[in-house]
């Protein structure tokens, strides 16, 4: 039978075992403090002059999604019959009268605001050590380019539904970029460290606000198609039920488990106090537009105001839970369990 001495045990390869700990252990905090140090120095400061433009222009886009939907409620999008031109000019001012105040007025605040992204891309571009915001800042770059293209083609091929509903889409799109360029060059984004609450409930918090992001997007686009007289307001209303549960689940559920983080608590309180306005305002646009104003020749002035306000607050809903979702991914990550397998010791005999 083989024996080993209990003291050579403890004082031999033990020992020899802990002392490899400790030094582990060293090379562990020294290896960790050079990554702090190595992150640190790669670390963006943060430029409150860029952070300033890029609120600016997230403010730009947030009107231009009013003036365009402006141009839709006064069915004024066929009053600049041309495009690139302006009734065969790019640079003479046509009277701003009728439909043409609308829908030229669009043109100019979109032209603005593609000049701000090009600005915010090319100085975001100049001073992120981040890859990924930078790529974000060309990505806005080429949604607003796109942009401009699908709402001159609405023009030229007389306001076919697919196309408007697209341009309306990709709006929503580039006004989410633009507040997440903000959001991503902030001070707090940048100096403080997240604060890790681990979320330990099934579904996660992430998975709700993603899935709250998704069916927000997709009322987004069943109203678009209904603005633009694709489909009926059946489906708008219907899902609207399906985006009130979904949002007040996630809203209940991050208040409920997480409040006491203020990334988290702060767009929860905003987005579910959006939601309650937006249904208020998606009933009066129903009555104006639908039950009162359905024969009337021209679209009256509570029709235009209902209607301009729900697409307007509908933008700040999605984009309040874009905010949140990436704060929650940022400061409460799914929990998860590891197994350990575990070693059976059995004596052996000779």
């Amino acid at each position: 039978m083989i024996r080993t001495s209990g003291v050579g045990l403890r004082h031999g390869p033990l020992q020899s075992f802990r002392k490899i700990r400790e030094s582990d252990s060293q090379l562990s905090h020294a290896g960790r403090r050079t990554k702090e140090l190595f992150l640190k120095a790669l670390a963006t400061p943060y430029n409150r002059a860029h952070h300033v433009f890029a609120v600016f222009t997230a403010g730009a886009t947030f009107l231009l999604i009013i003036a365009g939907a402006l141009v839709t409620s006064n069915d004024a999008g066929l009053s600049v019959p041309d495009w690139p031109t302006t009734f065969g000019s790019l640079t003479k001012m046509p009277h701003m009268v009728g439909g043409v105040k609308f829908e030229h007025g669009h043109r100019m605040v979109a032209e603005f605001v593609g000049v701000l992204t090009i600005i915010l891309a090319i100085w975001t571009w100049r001073v992120e050590r981040r890859r990924w915001l930078r790529l974000l800042a060309v990505a806005g770059v080429g949604t607003v380019i796109a942009q401009g293209i699908l709402g001159g083609i609405t023009v030229l091929h007389m306001l076919p539904p697919a196309i408007s509903t697209a341009h309306a889409a990709l709006a929503q799109t580039f006004f989410c970029i633009a507040v997440l360029i903000a959001l991503f060059t902030g001070r707090r984004w940048i100096e403080e460290q997240p604060r890790i609450e681990f979320d330990t409930r099934s579904p996660s918090l992430i998975t709700l606000t993603w899935l709250s992001v998704f069916v927000l997007y997709v009322q987004l686009i069943l109203g678009a198609m209904f603005r633009h007289h694709g489909i009926g307001w059946v489906p708008h209303v219907l899902h609207a039920a399906v985006v009130a549960f979904v949002l007040s689940w996630t809203a209940v559920r991050a208040l409920s488990q997480f409040s006491h983080v203020d990334e988290v608590r702060t767009p929860a309180v905003t987005m579910l106090s959006l939601m309650i306005v937006q249904l208020c305002l998606g009933f009066t646009a129903f009555l104006t537009r639908v039950a009162w104003g359905h024969g009337a020749v021209q679209p009256e002035l509570p029709m235009v105001i209902s209607t301009v306000a729900h697409v307007a607050v509908g933008a700040l809903l999605l984009a309040t839970a874009i905010v949140l979702a990436v704060q929650v991914w940022r400061h409460v990550p799914v929990a998860f369990e590891e197994e350990v397998p575990t070693v059976e010791r059995k004596a052996v005999a000779a």
